[in-house]
């Protein structure tokens, strides 16, 4: 047996900025939040689907029959809680809910179809039902993330916090711990043994004391939390810090230096017993996993069944524009490095597909006046919509390399095997950045894979549905395609 717990990220870690991209530099770790508060988001949100449900069954003037109930339990199964919708902003946590009950809707209907049983419902009862709950839910968001923070007013539940080290770890976790002060923790500073001018700038003027007075600047100040930044170096003088702080009842948190790799779902797990801790782990895994497929394949079908006369207006136009097949078949780099078949409408006059493949450039020769034209559109790419459904490719996701790209660029981009860590998909996070095109440079390459493996450690469905929504957008305007 194996449990599992996602290791909680402030705010930050997850927020995609204005520019684009995630801070690279964010925290992997974080206090947890308030149990009381996580618990209730946790049963709240099925709650409040199911009492929104019998609300308007109810006002309809319906009795509660055995098929109401069970919708009921299916729904209080079905509903997933978001415990971190305290603390994300206001637009975000509308958008996460929509989502979130846009995908337990989208399941209900097809149980719905599945089983014929839309006769035992009231179709106006269903309609209301799917949309006063989200909004139910968001209502309830608010008022708990205002509750929250009234509640980190008052003086029994504050958590002064003390950091012990100075470097530009330590100092990471104080600027956190100062941009949670409305949530109930108070930075009271660093202990560090080291001058001053050694220590990290924006720690220096925090400095409380040397690490040898720790339990004293315990006592002097209350602490309730101590965030231990040392170096793992530094392990037999951790180990004593530990016992030392024993005497005291304060929780302690040991943040790892794991700065110099690039934290991806990092997680911590119980395996019979022995706590092991994952830095790099596809995000993919159990519910997201099914999510992500579930998600695959009914967009891909729909998609597939909209698109399916243009698929035939692209393929005749293929085959009257130059000689040669329809469907362009290329090996390259899928799910954990292995080699996968993508299909794609052929554009060039050419078919590479060897050790040596050269990249597209404007002007490029090769392709023909009908193939520059469904290069700069992306219709090309659509036949990758019957990779969705084969499994070898998801609809957003790091865009898959000819095999000899991957060969070449892995020994010179620092991480790059690491977007090989989910399905390779249609469209993706840099894509949508303005890195779609040829990559002339070893810089745009490691500036498309810094966004690859951002993609990797914000996943939501909801960045998902994004990434989509700007593709479309981007396919009738982009300057890069060629």
């Amino acid at each position: 047996m194996s449990a599992e717990v996602p290791v909680q990220h402030p705010p930050s870690a997850f927020k995609i900025n204005r520019t684009g991209g995630a801070p690279m530099d964010a925290l992997p770790f974080s206090p947890p939040p308030p149990s009381v508060p996580v618990f209730l988001a946790a049963v709240l949100e099925p709650i409040l689907a199911v009492v929104a449900f019998l609300a308007v069954h109810f006002a309809h003037g319906h009795v509660l029959d055995r098929a109401s109930m069970l919708l009921s339990i299916l729904v209080m199964l079905l509903v997933f809680p978001g415990t971190n919708r305290f603390y994300e902003n206001r637009l975000n946590a509308l958008v996460d809910l929509c989502a979130a009950w846009a995908t337990v809707m989208a399941i209900l209907v097809l149980c719905g179809f599945a089983t014929k049983s839309f006769k035992f419902f009231d179709s106006s009862v269903l309609v209301w039902w799917a949309v006063l709950t989200p909004v139910v839910q968001f209502a309830a968001v608010l008022a708990g993330g205002a509750l929250m923070r009234r509640h980190a007013l008052r003086p029994e539940a504050r958590r002064a916090a003390l950091v012990i080290g100075a470097g530009p770890l330590g100092a990471k976790v104080g600027h956190m711990l100062l941009n949670r002060k409305s949530f109930g923790h108070d930075f009271i500073g660093h202990l560090e043994d080291r001058d001053a001018s050694r220590c990290a700038p924006s720690a220096r003027e925090h400095i409380v004391g040397r690490i040898d007075e720790a339990v004293e600047c315990i006592r002097r100040h209350n602490i309730k939390d101590v965030y231990i930044t040392l170096p793992l170096s530094s392990q037999p003088r951790i180990e004593r810090m530990i016992a030392a702080l024993h005497d005291s009842a304060v929780s302690i948190y040991f943040v790892p230096d794991v700065f110099g790799v690039n934290v991806i779902q990092g997680r911590m797990r119980n395996m019979d017993g022995l706590p092991v801790v994952s830095l790099l782990e596809s995000p993919f895994v159990g519910i997201n996993g099914l999510i992500k497929r579930l998600s695959d394949i009914v967009l891909g079908s729909i998609i597939l069944v909209l698109i399916a006369p243009l698929l035939i207006g692209v393929a005749i136009g293929v085959r009257i524009s130059s000689p040669g097949p329809i469907i362009f078949k290329q090996k390259r780099g899928g799910l954990d490095g292995e080699d996968i078949t993508v299909y794609k409408f052929r554009s060039m006059r050419v078919m590479e597909n060897g050790a040596k493949v050269t990249q597209a450039t404007r002007g490029d020769p090769r392709i023909t006046r009908f193939g520059a034209f469904i290069r700069k559109t992306s219709l090309d790419e659509l036949p990758q919509f019957i990779n969705v459904l084969q499994g070898r490719m998801s609809i957003v996701g790091p865009r898959p390399h000819a095999v000899a790209h991957n060969e070449e660029y892995r020994e010179l981009v620092k991480a790059y095997m690491l977007r090989h860590k989910v399905k390779p998909g249609i469209t993706g996070w840099a894509q949508v950045n303005g890195l779609r095109g040829e990559t002339d440079t070893i810089e745009k390459m490691a500036e498309r894979v810094r966004y690859d493996i951002d993609y990797l450690r914000n996943w939501s469905l909801t960045m998902d549905l994004r990434i989509i929504a700007r593709t479309i957008k981007l396919t009738v305007a982009d300057s890069n395609a060629y």
